[in-house]
């Protein structure tokens, strides 16, 4: 018997698990809170455009980069202070990473959906923070996880209270500084009962594949992309940027904001053709 998803109420508008795909979007790191406007003005003016559900996403800190030298971030206090911009100027739901269980209460007040970054994704600590505060939740697949071992991830939000669960597939470790998508995983994922994103932009990451930082090939994620919605999900995770050759983190790998639109109509089309087929029986491999 097929296991039944759950969805994921984000706001009035935005519900992951829905009729409609969910898109979440935005640059990969605050870099400043001039150009976090700019984009989230830049990226409501596409989702209106295209009558699409969107969550804007950014990182108030990268507490997992490469190097000691790579910008992380404005931090918690400013960073949750822009993102309360974005939902206030913009009428937009946002997420952001969340590195550490003090965070937890102080995001929760602001964002609303937390995630948990794939490198941390076995906190439990984390996880249980997460879980208690009440607030949905995102669980970034580890790169070093099978995808059947996220009913782990599941069983310990379910058991410290939490109800409203996402799973973000971002690809899995292969040899150096590469990564695979696994597609069979996304089919996996879902039939442990919890709507699935995909995460196009980080999949095609090279991590520290250029020395003191991460690489990519921004330009295969779009078939990827594509491919998962043809497989089936609850929607894409993608970073994008207005200009992706200056980012101050992952700018190899995202969408370039010029080639947003195009992209969108291809995984709307997709979507329509196909619906969200049913998950696989059984959690197996």
């Amino acid at each position: 018997m097929n296991t039944a998803i759950k969805s994921v109420k984000i706001s009035e508008q935005v519900e992951i698990g829905g009729a409609l795909p969910v898109f979440i979007m935005g640059p990969c790191v605050i870099e400043s809170e001039d150009h976090i406007l700019r984009m989230a003005e830049q990226l409501k003016g596409i989702a209106e455009a295209k009558n699409i559900p969107i969550i804007f996403k950014a990182s108030f800190d990268k507490a997992n980069r490469t190097s000691i030298d790579s910008y992380r971030g404005p931090g918690l206090d400013e960073g949750l202070k822009i993102l309360a911009r974005v939902k206030q100027d913009y009428g937009l739901p946002v997420t952001t990473d969340i590195h550490e269980p003090y965070q937890v209460k102080a995001a929760a007040e602001v964002v609303d959906l937390l995630q948990v970054p794939a490198l941390l994704s076995r906190q439990t600590d984390l996880i249980v923070a997460c879980a208690e505060s009440g607030m949905p939740c995102s669980i970034k697949k580890g790169q070093f996880m099978a995808p059947w071992d996220c009913k782990n991830l599941v069983d310990k939000f379910h058991s410290a209270g939490g109800t409203d669960l996402v799973l973000i597939e971002r690809g899995t470790s292969f040899g150096y500084n590469t990564l695979v998508s696994d597609m069979r995983s996304l089919s996996i994922m879902r039939s442990l009962g919890v709507p699935v994103i995909y995460d196009g932009t980080h999949s095609v990451q090279a991590p520290g594949g250029l020395g003191s930082k991460s690489g990519g090939a921004g330009h295969l994620a779009p078939s990827l992309m594509r491919a998962a919605m043809a497989v089936g999900v609850e929607g894409i995770f993608m970073e994008t940027h207005d200009q992706p050759q200056s980012a101050l983190s992952d700018g190899p790998n995202m969408v370039p904001t010029a080639k947003l639109e195009a992209l969108l109509d291809d995984l709307l089309a997709i979507h329509q053709a196909i619906g969200r087929p049913a998950p696989a029986q059984e959690a197996d491999h």
